[in-house]
């Protein structure tokens, strides 16, 4: 942990809070997850042994505790830190716009993007999402959103069931999607996104599939030269 060695409550709390993965570790704590492998899905670029160390560090600290059930919960303290992340995503979208390849994350945007469905916009019983990353090499390329008014499942292999909806674009659109920075009828229309479903399933995809909470996060206007 680094140490700044100041009495200010600034320094205090990033000694904590400034370790690398540290606040991601938390962003998945506030998002709901509980279980080890649950939160280890939200940072899948994570090794295991220091997401363990980040999670005793946080229960050290009395922001998170660990249940006899081994899930991990926040406490008042951390939960107290959720307008500080919430603030610090809506400051990325707006000011740090930009995504290098290396920033795209197949595992982490069909996890954001299943654990936002809309249940309760779904039809009855189960519908099926089929999602094809054309750039993506063969082994993150297909992935399978199984989807009830239960909850709704990943599969990284083809569950069997009939599809509703087939999204066949990149890696690069879908985040953007996702993040807000370009529309899904934009996507449609210039080609990066093609969609092949049910007349039912076309109209409610938009619903079904929320979008991050900071999507809707104003951005700065482009500066023209005069």
């Amino acid at each position: 942990m680094t140490v700044y060695g100041q009495f200010c409550p600034v320094a205090k709390a990033a000694e904590l809070l400034d370790q690398r993965w540290m606040l991601l570790v938390l962003r998945e704590l506030l998002a709901g997850s509980q279980h080890f492998n649950e939160i280890r899905r939200g940072v899948p670029k994570m090794s295991p042994t220091l997401l363990s160390q980040r999670l005793r560090e946080l229960v050290r600290a009395g922001v998170a505790e660990r249940t006899p059930d081994k899930r991990y919960t926040l406490t008042p303290a951390g939960k107290e830190l959720a307008p500080i992340i919430e603030a610090l995503g809506a400051w990325g979208t707006r000011w740090v716009p930009a995504l290098g390849d290396p920033d795209l994350d197949p595992h982490l945007l069909v996890w954001d993007i299943h654990r936002s469905v809309n249940i309760t916009a779904l039809p009855p019983g189960r519908t099926v999402l089929h999602l094809i990353f054309r750039d993506a090499p063969p082994a993150t390329r297909y992935w399978w959103l199984v989807m009830t008014r239960d909850g709704t499942e990943i599969c990284d292999f083809d569950p069997g069931y009939e599809i509703a909806a087939t999204l066949d674009t990149t890696l690069r659109t879908l985040t953007e999607i996702w993040r807000g920075d370009i529309g899904w009828t934009q996507a449609q229309n210039s080609g990066v996104l093609q969609v092949a479903a049910t007349p039912a399933a076309h109209r409610g995809l938009p619903t079904w599939l929320q979008l991050s909470k900071f999507a809707g996060t104003p951005r700065p206007l482009p500066v023209h030269s005069g």
